[in-house]
């Protein structure tokens, strides 16, 4: 079974109720403010859950916020989350970024209309459950209800609510899983041969 140390020693596993947000910085253009404003409710509404963040201070597209040093500072302070459930990693080596994957039960990816990320990619390729926005990026990849489930990107309460189920009912979701990695492998027809 995979596991993942957190920095506090607990220990995460593969099959718990886990959601894992991965980008190369934690920013607006991946929809990091979206997924922050949706954390208090997926929180409330799954006590056990556990969210993993992997993602640097640093800006990689847009600016900093004017009112804070990064985006992380910033959304914690507008939503903040319980520290002891909500677990910011920063900039981690590939194993343990890996092994965030491979522990994850919904990973959440988010972009506004621009380059996809190869972390989505790899998500996919570990087998993950997708929530991810329903934007030009991820369409070419993600089909919902086929490899993943699309929210609307600005309709935080959508996300919450969609990943709220998708921990909930992780067992009614292995076929996507299993779609989304033959999709990562290269097979196109999991989208509908939309590509």
């Amino acid at each position: 079974m995979v596991t993942l140390r957190l920095p506090n020693g607990r220990i995460l596993r593969a099959g718990e109720p886990i959601v894992t947000y991965v980008a190369r910085n934690l920013e607006p253009y991946r929809g990091f403010h979206i997924f922050m404003r949706a954390l208090p409710r997926i929180l409330r509404e799954h006590p056990t859950c556990q969210v993993v963040v992997v993602g640097g201070d640093e800006v990689s597209y847009g600016s900093r916020p004017k009112d804070a040093p990064n985006w992380r500072v910033k959304m914690s302070r507008e939503s903040p989350v319980d520290p002891e459930r909500v677990h910011f990693l920063g900039k981690v080596p590939y194993e343990i970024y890996k092994r965030a994957l491979q522990v994850s039960a919904v990973h959440v990816y988010l972009t506004y209309p621009f380059v996809l990320s190869w972390s989505l990619l790899e998500a996919m390729a570990c087998g993950c459950l997708i929530v991810g926005s329903d934007t030009v990026p991820v369409r070419e990849v993600i089909g919902h209800c086929e490899n993943g489930l699309l929210v609307d990107f600005l309709y935080t309460q959508a996300l919450a609510k969609q990943a709220t189920q998708a921990l909930t009912y992780s067992q009614k979701y292995t076929k996507l899983c299993q779609a989304a990695q033959r999709t990562a492998q290269g097979d196109s027809s999991e989208v509908g041969k939309r590509h």
